[in-house]
């Protein structure tokens, strides 16, 4: 029971803040955290974490219940480079990273 979330406009960093917290919990308990969240990436969690457990109930029968965050890893994804141009014709680098998500549910 998995679900991925690939190239994700937001930095690995702030992603990972919300992450800890969430990984190990139950799957109910972590929707109910993380919908009401005030922060982009929560809402990003959430889309993740709700698409593996309609996997697990669509896929393997499994009940909401049952299921608890197991693996939940953060990582780095591409990074869209763009430049703010600066005097002289020179240019400073402006870095909009990215993040994959890889998160497994696991029966209780």
């Amino acid at each position: 029971m998995k679900a991925y979330g690939k190239n994700i406009r937001i930095s690995p960093k702030k992603l990972r803040v919300t992450a800890e917290v969430v990984r190990g919990m139950p799957t109910g308990q972590a929707l109910k955290f993380l919908k009401f969240a005030p922060t982009k990436w929560a809402a990003i969690l959430y889309k993740v974490v709700n698409s593996a457990v309609s996997n697990a109930e669509h896929n393997d029968n499994q009940s909401q219940d049952d299921l608890y965050i197991d693996t939940l890893v953060i990582t780095k994804g591409i990074v869209y480079k763009r430049g703010r141009p600066v005097s002289r014709g020179r240019m400073h680098p402006i870095l909009k990273r990215t993040s994959n998500i890889r998160l497994e549910l696991q029966v209780k």
